[in-house]
């Protein structure tokens, strides 16, 4: 690894580990935890030491690096380029088994019935609160939300499926 003059290993290693911290959380999908993900990060934020040029800042060099390297993982690994189109091969990382709208049990139970999820939407779309509407909307685009936001939108749109026999 290629050290910077004016830091030891151990300021590299920190930068590495604040910028990794802040990034690795935004990149969590399907079949990928937090704690993957931080550990792949270490490696490429490794590989890139040897591409720093002194003159950079160190943070800035590897948050864009790391970034960039994580959405090319994604972009390789994760879409298929079918018919001038991207479609998504895995499921949303936000709405993994524990934290789906509408629970698996919920949808066992009413096997034979016909669930109607234009009216779910439109339902959430209705009573949903406007302060928790951004958050909901980046939910169910895959978009990072902090878990306690996560958590709360869930437990409303929750409620609110349940006040309408939907969960």
């Amino acid at each position: 690894m290629k050290i910077p003059s004016s830091m030891t290993e151990e300021d590299v290693i920190e930068e590495m580990m604040k910028v990794i911290n802040r990034t690795a959380p935004k990149y969590t999908f399907y079949g990928y935890g937090v704690e993957d993900i931080k550990q792949e990060s270490f490696i490429i934020c490794m590989d890139a030491m040897e591409r720093y040029e002194e003159g950079r800042p160190l943070e800035n060099f590897l948050a864009v690096h790391l970034s960039n390297r994580l959405k090319n993982f994604v972009r390789d690994n994760h879409f298929v380029k079918a018919e001038e189109e991207k479609a998504k091969v895995q499921m949303p990382g936000q709405l993994a088994n524990d934290n789906t709208i509408v629970s698996p049990q919920s949808l066992q139970a009413k096997q034979g019935h016909h669930i109607d999820l234009e009216e779910m939407k439109k339902i959430i779309d209705i009573k949903l609160p406007a302060q928790h509407r951004s958050d909901y909307l980046k939910i169910i685009n895959d978009i990072y939300v902090p878990k306690k936001q996560r958590e709360e939108v869930l437990s409303v749109v929750h409620e609110i499926l349940e006040e309408h026999g939907h969960a």
